[in-house]
């Protein structure tokens, strides 16, 4: 299934500017630690990443080794404690609540495990939610277009309770779409899902880079997951320790194999 290009809009409530044409999402020398002395944690360690527009991007690592707070940092949802994180050429790290919570509405796209639906509002007032919450009409004609770039063009008057898993992943997925974001961050988006229904999910992931220009950012534990991307990130104890182009799911499975092996882990502490 293709996802067609749409016709950026720009919202004249959206006071956030937009992007300068440099990379979709750029981390210099990011780090988070939390708490101090012999029991800080150290999360992330420095980063230093620039992902380019139009690209697929997944990020996988060990357990602890960081991947959920370099998605919360590079999306604005956590601040780092040292560092840059410019989404779209706008520099977010010193932005005021505010305007980063204008941002994420306006110019970012997020699909999560457990979908994050309102089960009180139709599959469509949930596509147009991000709409609302930044202070916009909702448009119903772009809601029944990303619907039906889902597959789910007759379902914008069901509730979710009234759908698959699946099925709710792809309201989730118009719903990060339906802004025509600049970056899409998705974090573990087929960890509840089944295989056949996961690999639909993603190839809409896929499609929506491919056809539409999408910058998509996914933290995953699944290689076969991870094997959609352009390029595969494996962070370990807060760092970067590799990266693969596209590549097959046993290839990604077995660079991941290297990174648990105990004299790697020791190499990157």
């Amino acid at each position: 299934m293709g996802l067609r290009r749409g016709k950026r809009r720009q919202d004249e409530h959206d006071a956030v500017p937009g992007p300068d044409g440099g990379a979709a999402v750029q981390l210099t020398g990011v780090r988070r630690q939390y708490g101090r002395g012999a029991s800080a944690v150290h999360a992330l360690r420095g980063i230093d990443l620039a992902l380019p527009h139009g690209s697929f991007t997944a990020v996988m690592g060990p357990s602890g080794s960081g991947k959920s707070t370099f998605l919360q940092c590079a999306a604005g949802l956590d601040r780092p404690n040292a560092g840059s994180v410019r989404l779209g050429g706008t520099e977010i790290t010193g932005m005021s609540e505010n305007k980063l919570t204008a941002l994420r509405r306006t110019r970012l796209g997020f699909v999560f495990q457990a979908f994050n639906l309102l089960p009180s509002l139709t599959v469509e007032q949930n596509v147009v939610l991000p709409m609302r919450l930044a202070g916009r009409r909702p448009d119903r004609r772009r809601a029944a277009e990303v619907l039906g770039q889902v597959g789910l063009a007759d379902k914008g008057r069901r509730r979710p309770a009234e759908l698959s898993g699946g099925q709710q992943q792809r309201v989730a997925i118009a719903r990060a779409l339906v802004t025509q974001p600049d970056v899409v961050f998705a974090d573990e988006p087929t960890g509840a899902l089944d295989t056949t229904t996961a690999a639909e999910v993603l190839a809409l992931l896929r499609s929506a880079v491919d056809g539409l220009g999408a910058t998509v950012v996914m933290v995953t534990h699944d290689p076969a997951a991870a094997a959609y991307a352009d390029r595969v990130l494996f962070l370990a104890d807060g760092s970067i320790a590799d990266s693969l182009p596209r590549s097959t799911s046993a290839q990604i499975a077995a660079r991941m194999t290297t990174l648990t092996a105990p004299s790697y882990a020791g190499a990157a502490a």
